[in-house]
Formats: structure tokens, C-alpha cells, sequence
């Protein structure tokens, strides 16, 4: 009889806590929705015209990398 695949998931997930593995479920935003890309364009937009904005980040962004571990 051949293996059903609930049967093989419960032995991968079994294998995998045998490691000392956990599952996590995480939930992100769907990019793909006309709401998120219209919400991210406005985002974009209003970045785009501010100019402190994107002073202010750029010093974010070198007070936070360390751009020698980048290499």
C-alpha cells in the first residue's frame, strides 16, 4: 500500500522534533493584493518627496550596518 502523504508530513515532523526542531507559523502581509501594492506605491510616493526622509535613513542605515560584515 503506498505511503499517504499525511503519513510521510507526520514522519518528516516527527524527524524533524527528534532534532529538536519546533514548527512556527508566521503570518506576513500578502503582497499581491491590490490593497498592499497601492499601499506601498503611497508609501513610496511619500518617501520619494521628502527629502529629510531620506537623509534621516540613510544615517539609520550606516549607524546600523556594519558594512565590513557585508563583504
Amino acid at each position: 500500500m503506498p505511503t499517504l502523504a499525511k503519513d510521510k508530513m507526520r514522519d518528516y515532523r516527527a524527524r524533524l522534533k527528534a532534532q529538536g526542531l519546533r514548527p512556527v507559523q508566521i503570518w506576513l502581509p500578502d503582497t499581491r493584493t491590490p490593497q498592499f501594492i497601492a499601499e506601498a506605491r503611497r508609501q513610496s510616493e511619500l518617501a520619494s518627496r521628502n527629502r529629510t526622509l531620506e537623509t534621516e535613513t540613510a544615517a539609520f542605515i550606516d549607524a546600523v550596518v556594519d558594512w565590513d560584515d557585508m563583504q
